[in-house]
């Protein structure tokens, strides 16, 4: 007999990720409407992991916190039974805007790199991402810069865009294998890298601007050779780091550099331009060995229109997390990377931008009191039980507000999640091979289905 446990999420509800009653499987060949199929005969791409991002910002937040609240903290993270159990995650090299402040690990114009210190690092990052290693034993971690020196660039600003020039290519490149080397000497490895944080953006904080053709070359003559001689021929390198309707375009001007297709593993982007689905479609239709991996998403405070915007998130946020993870699993993609794990009040500390974003945990300082918000069971129907080695399988569904994305994990477990947006409770078939199990969706809830 195939049966399946549920896991459902409620808009309203006290509780998330509430077991529900089995559901059974029975021969069944012939039922056709309200159906969502599955088809684990059809395999696509392999699922790398879930993550999120050790900016400053969080981790300055996660030392403030009373040592209760780090615990629990920490379980809510990187527990892989009783938290979300990240294991895909970003650090940045330099600061970022969510940062407290700018800051570089050399001092002015020291192209000899001599000064190069990650010290500032010691304080407060290098000790969460320790923490949860402990909790996290198969954490990978993938390093993004959001600027170069000022030195280094033509517009002698960390901020507002900027290139890099022609004769610090080889300095930079340097600069990430020192970084790495300095992380090593502290006992944390990498999996790899990306070249550049939204590599066409100009920002009003850290950001570097480069070409297609400019990240082909920059890895191709420097990057890729320094590494590979500074010890970390292991490091993957991911290229453009920005939003997805550009991702074909990128990735067939990048590659067009001799070499850049045997030196780049991947390719990175974000969400920030709308859907663009088929994008991810047509790069891997084009570049099939390319795994594409969502490296940066969230809200900002503002991003969800309401009568008083909060960085509190709501179910709306939720729903919509859900969906944009089954849309992109459904057009290839390998692992998902978030933003800021671990929120303050105003949605930072950020610096140089004008408002914060919503975090998945919101700490409340002057009340020694942390909000897991419904974004984060939104990611947790993904990450508590979809494992790292799964390979996304065939889906298919009637109706676009009734999504569903399907997995088998190593062990041989099928995992179905569905959206159902409606504000009524539905009654759908699984159909599973020449079986089928009726199904009752709660109103507007996020269900994952351990087969």
């Amino acid at each position: 007999m195939t049966t399946a446990k549920v896991y459902v999420s409620k808009m309203g509800a006290e509780k998330m990720l509430v077991p529900g009653k089995d559901i059974i499987f029975k021969p069944n060949v012939y039922e056709e409407n309200q159906v969502i199929n599955i088809v684990p005969d059809l395999c696509y791409q392999e699922v790398f992991g879930f993550g999120a991002t050790f900016t400053e910002s969080s981790c300055f937040n996660y030392a403030k916190l009373s040592p209760k609240n780090q615990e629990t903290v920490l379980e809510a993270l990187f527990d892989t039974e009783k938290g979300l159990g990240l294991n895909f995650c970003r650090t940045t090299i330099n600061s970022c805007d969510f940062a407290t402040e700018r800051y570089i690990y050399v001092t002015d114009d020291d192209p000899s790199l001599k000064t190069f210190s990650i010290e500032r690092d010691l304080e407060t990052i290098i000790p969460l991402i320790k923490a949860a290693k402990k909790r996290s034993k198969d954490l990978l971690l993938f390093a993004s810069p959001w600027s170069p020196p000022a030195w280094m660039k033509d517009n002698k600003k960390v901020i507002n865009g900027g290139r890099l020039l022609d004769e610090y290519y080889q300095t930079w490149a340097d600069y990430f294998a020192k970084y790495f080397e300095a992380y090593k000497k502290a006992g944390i490895d990498f999996f790899g890298c990306s070249v550049q944080n939204e590599a066409a953006a100009w920002q009003t904080w850290e950001s570097c601007k480069y070409t297609a053709e400019e990240e082909g070359i920059f890895v191709t003559k420097h990057l890729r050779p320094t590494l590979d001689k500074s010890g970390f021929k292991h490091l993957s390198i991911l290229v453009w780091d920005h939003n997805r309707e550009r991702l074909l375009e990128r990735a067939i001007g990048t590659f067009a550099v001799p070499g850049a297709k045997d030196d780049i593993w991947g390719l990175a982007y974000h969400w920030y331009s709308g859907d663009h689905f088929f994008a991810l479609d047509m790069t891997k239709k084009m570049f099939p060995d390319k795994p594409l991996i969502l490296s940066e998403f969230c809200y900002s405070e503002f991003d969800i229109t309401d009568e008083a915007p909060s960085v509190h998130s709501g179910w709306k946020e939720a729903e919509n997390y859900l969906e944009e993870y089954i849309d992109n699993f459904n057009h290839h993609m390998s692992a998902f990377c978030g933003w800021i794990m671990i929120g303050d009040l105003k949605g930072g500390p950020y610096h140089d931008r004008v408002v914060g974003c919503k975090a998945p945990i919101v700490a409340d300082f002057d009340n020694d009191k942390i909000t897991i918000e419904p974004i984060y069971y939104a990611t947790a129907h993904f990450s508590r039980f979809v494992k790292r080695g799964a390979t996304k399988i065939g889906v298919s569904y009637f109706s676009k507000d009734i999504k569903a994305t399907a997995f088998q994990n190593p062990d041989g477990e099928l995992i179905l999640i569905v959206l159902n947006k409606t504000d009524k409770e539905t009654d759908i078939f699984f159909r599973l091979k020449e079986k089928t199990a009726e199904v009752t969706l709660a109103a507007r809830s996020l269900s994952t289905y351990v087969i």
